[in-house]
């Protein structure tokens, strides 16, 4: 018997559609549904629904979304319209059909078409003034993707530095952060090494973004979306090995309770050697969430995460040092060599956080969220590493060593309150919210004295053997010209912020906000002159952005926004704090750009900016840090993803970057000199082919231009093309395996770098094998 085009669109899928405007909810479902959806725009005028969340068919969905708007659904073959409801006393009406049909597919594996963060309500992605990467769950997986260094291989305007070899470091268009990382959009900014075991989707947000995030936003942020309990039960498990010892588990569970409630485990085993002599790496982390909905308006999500990191802490070979004015690139040795001693080089992290998310949905078409976060962290690291360059004359070159000590409590709170309404033809979305926050943390930095002498805290030992086995005595030192950090900063932020997203004409849309910070800082340094500063700053950053559409698939957007970075936490252990080192950093994007839906699969992004940051703190060398008065970056993104064919996936861009600093740094650069760790020209492409629907492959190349290693552009890492692979096998209903391949023609390049003599070597080949399990 032929299955009917009932039973074509009936299977039971799972939506995630905020309320809002019903005619955007409705475009959005029928992207998700892959359903044609024919409807008037006119019909729709001011009406708004109340969302869809959950598991649901294809007609109870929509008869969910038309709630109380007077509409309904009807059939017309394989395809759905919205008409009004007929006339109550039984009089005949007269039906026109829709002039519109929207149309959409369900199998995008890298395309995302819409995002809460960027705006704090759901909005379609070409509705989003601003550059938006999106590494969705396939991706995730397709790319064995472990980390955010990983995860932002293929994404454009971003880079990824060492961060000293103990904890995630990004290069936002020039800007490298180790703060500017959140989850679910509440700030998560201890320095450790990141794990997506638990993570859906990855959301790099480029340009100023103070007005959503408050402090930080600057350069970009990365958003970790979570993965939480839902109505979809799942029972995944995987199992990876590979190169260099590497071993890791994973277990995602979720399970129904009721209509009510549902609940869900991830967890994460990793144990991995390296490439890199003497270096490897443990990880554990256990994360729960429950989900309750009391009603069909009320939704409670309660979640909390364990995570542990113990690893080697690694920075990489050193460079050669030059004469004045001569350009230098890293020691010829081998990528496996270590320098300084990885036995007493680690680093080790605990995290415990616990976080809710509660959204009530009233009947006047008010939406109320709130979402906490309390999270603890404890970290300690150590390294023992090449403090300076190598003679060449002498064959020499030193080691310095420190170690630092790091707790830290953050509590936020965060409620937001949106509604939609019309002024006349003038459709607006509104969003107002407040912010608050708490962070307190302590800092030891002791320095590492050879052989127990006071003065001893570098020494000199040859290429020909960088590992240094002379005992090493850790102190904090306090007073003289010496000042190691013994510090306790409290951090207290209320941020009110206010948004609105104007409909003027279906063609043509303005996004305006502000957000106001009130950023108190107080500061303690317990040795030297045990100074105690207390700072107020208030900051209004605000954004405004043009979009407009000469048809639906297609936007032009203009924006112009600021962000700012009080100093905080990490920023202030390695500076001479005073007054003036605690001003806030200042970030002014402007940005304009293309986004094309080519296809509801398949998105096309094109931006050019400039962005300027003043009052910046750049580091150099060791330790030091030092103020500057500002830098200019200026570039041109471009970017794809989504399905070229049906069994055709392709993610990836093109990035044209150049900046300088705009004053002299004395004794350390001059004006005018390039941005560090910028690269001119990057490029990568990462494409998945399914030969059948068994089995499939896949090729990446990256692609980046040579770069400066710091502000002295003194010592230049050169360019290098990478090809990475995968292959993917559907063995049963329950079982799939892939192998995926690193650095396929064993390419010798160098990744990352922290300063001059700091650089990581890229990895030689390495394989890695996973078997996924679902049941």
């Amino acid at each position: 018997m032929a299955e009917s085009p009932a039973a074509a669109v009936s299977p039971v899928r799972s939506y995630n559609i905020q309320a809002g405007l019903l005619e955007d909810a409705l475009k959005q479902f029928a992207e998700q549904a892959g359903i044609k959806l024919a409807f008037d725009p006119g019909l729709l005028q001011g009406k708004v629904t109340f969302g869809l969340e959950g598991d649901f068919e294809v007609k109870q969905a929509l008869d969910r979304l038309l709630e109380n708007s007077g509409l309904q659904v009807v059939r017309l073959g394989e395809s759905f319209a919205i008409t009004p409801v007929p006339a109550a006393n039984g009089a005949e009406q007269v039906v026109t059909l829709p002039s519109i049909q929207i149309s959409a597919t369900n199998n995008n594996r890298y395309a995302a078409t819409s995002t809460s963060t960027a705006t704090k309500t759901n909005t379609l992605l070409r509705d989003v003034p601003q550059s938006i990467t999106v590494i969705t769950g396939d991706l995730i997986k397709d790319q064995s993707i472990r980390s955010l260094a990983d995860a932002v291989r293929y994404v454009p305007g971003v880079g990824v530095s060492q961060g000293e070899g103990n904890r995630d470091a990004l290069v936002f268009r020039g800007n490298r952060s180790t703060g500017d990382f959140f989850i679910d959009g509440i700030r998560d900014d201890a320095e450790f090494y990141r794990d997506l075991y638990n993570i859906e989707r990855v959301e790099v947000l480029k340009g100023a973004n103070g007005m959503i995030f408050g402090r930080g936003g600057s350069g970009g942020v990365v958003n970790r979306v979570t993965k939480e309990a839902n109505w979809n039960p799942v029972r995944e498990f995987s199992f990876q090995g590979g190169s260099f010892n590497q071993k890791r588990m994973t277990g995602d569970v979720g399970y129904v309770i009721n209509d009510v409630a549902a609940i869900r485990l991830n967890a994460i085993y990793e144990d991995a050697g390296s490439f890199r002599d003497g270096v490897d790496m443990e990880r554990l982390g256990i994360a729960p969430t429950v989900t309750v909905k009391p009603t069909n308006r009320t939704k409670v999500v309660l979640n909390m995460e364990r995570f542990h990191d113990d690893r080697t802490a690694d920075r990489g070979i050193t460079s050669v040092v030059g004469r004045t004015g001569q350009v230098t690139g890293p020691v010829d040795v081998g990528r496996s060599q270590f320098f300084g001693d990885p036995r007493r080089s680690n680093a080790n992290i605990d995290v415990l956080s616990f976080g809710s998310f509660i959204e009530h949905k009233f009947d006047s078409g008010f939406t109320l969220q709130n979402r906490t976060l309390y999270t603890t962290y404890d970290k300690f690291y150590q390294n023992v590493f090449a403090s300076g360059g190598l003679n060449s004359l002498t064959g020499l070159l030193p080691i310095g060593a420190y170690n630092n000590t790091t707790t830290r409590d953050n509590v936020f709170n965060q409620t937001n309150l949106l509604y939609s309404l019309n002024t006349g033809p003038i459709a607006h979305t509104l969003l107002a919210g407040v912010e608050v926050g708490r962070q307190e943390t302590h800092n030891r930095r002791e320095t590492g004295l050879f052989n127990n002498s006071v003065s001893s805290t570098n020494i000199f030992v040859p290429i020909s053997n960088p590992v240094t086995n002379l005992p090493i005595t850790f102190r904090n030192r306090d007073g003289g010209g010496d000042l190691d950090a013994l510090n306790r900063s409290i951090v207290n932020v209320t941020s009110l912020y206010i948004q609105d997203q104007i409909e003027i004409l279906p063609q043509l849309q303005v996004i305006a906000g502000v957000r106001y910070d009130m950023f108190e800082v107080d500061f303690q340094q317990k040795n030297g002159p045990r100074d105690h500063l207390k700072t107020r700053d208030d900051l209004i950053a605000p954004r405004f952005g043009v979009i407009y559409k000469p048809i639906e698939p297609l936007s032009f957007y203009g924006s112009y926004s600021q962000a700012f970075v009080p100093r905080a936490g990490d920023q202030l252990t390695a500076l001479n704090v005073t007054v003036e080192t605690l001003k806030p950093e200042k970030f002014t994007t402007l940005e304009t750009g293309v986004k094309w839906d080519i296809r509801p699969d398949l998105a096309f992004t094109a931006a050019v900016y400039q962005l300027d940051r003043t009052n910046v703190i750049n580091s150099v060398v060791g330790g030091q840090t030092f103020l500057t008065k500002g830098q200019r970056t200026e570039g041109v993104e471009i970017s794809l993803a989504g399905q070229l064919t049906t069994n055709w996936s392709v993610m990836g861009g093109y990035a044209y970057q150049v900046g300088e600093i705009a004053s002299d740094i004395l004794g350390i650069a001059r004006k005018g000199a390039t941005v560090a760790e910028l690269p001119k020209h990057t490029f990568s492409v990462w494409s998945r082919y399914d030969i059948t629907p068994r089995i499939g492959a896949a090729f990446g190349v990256i692609h980046r231009d040579n770069m400066y290693a710091s502000l002295t552009n003194r010592v230049s890492l050169p360019d290098f093309t990478r090809v990475d692979a995968a292959l993917f096998a559907q063995f049963s209903k329950s079982f799939r395996g892939q192998v995926n391949i690193e650095n396929l023609f064993d390419t010798k390049y160098f990744a990352a770098a922290h300063n001059d003599f700091n650089i990581t070597p890229g990895s030689p080949i390495a394989v890695r094998a996973s078997l996924i399990a679902n049941f």
